[in-house]
């Protein structure tokens, strides 16, 4: 971003010039890709994040799967109840900090992950279309210093 740019407002330069509004418009359209199979396995893109992140990492707790899932505390905290009910995960008591549960996926989280996983892939794949490899691997560089600059979290 040039020193100009920080001149434009919405209203000369347009949505299309705006980062954040493009960026919450495609992870939308990403997630409305996703519904259906989501729907189709019950689960919603709270508990699809939450799987993921929990594949990824095992043991997190409410307060890191909140970032990581990017959604607010009740709401993690009652998805988290949901998930337990239907199986998908174990939670237990941390051995440091007895207020603090860490969730593991059970076999059936497994299950649930490695049946949506390819559907996000999928999504994925269809945002990058006819984007070269090196423009994907920038963005995520990109993205990474992004997250960098506006970290609150440890992680």
């Amino acid at each position: 971003m040039t020193e100009d740019d920080t001149d434009k407002d919405i209203a000369t330069a347009g949505m299309s010039a705006f980062a954040p509004y493009l960026m919450n418009r495609v992870i939308h359209r990403y997630n409305q890709t996703l519904l259906a199979k989501m729907n189709e396995m019950g689960l919603s893109v709270t508990k699809m994040r939450a799987l993921a992140a929990l594949a990824a990492q095992d043991g997190l707790t409410v307060n890191e799967l909140t970032v990581y899932a990017v959604t607010e505390q009740s709401t993690m905290s009652r998805t988290l109840d949901q998930m337990a009910r239907d199986g998908l995960i174990v939670r237990r008591v941390s051995e440091s900090d007895s207020r603090a549960r860490h969730s593991s996926l059970t076999e059936a989280g497994w299950e649930a992950y490695r049946n949506i996983w390819p559907e996000m892939r999928k999504a994925e794949r269809a945002l990058f279309e006819g984007v070269p490899p090196q423009d994907y691997d920038v963005l995520l560089k990109v993205l990474n210093h992004m997250l960098e600059n506006i970290r609150v979290h440890k992680f």
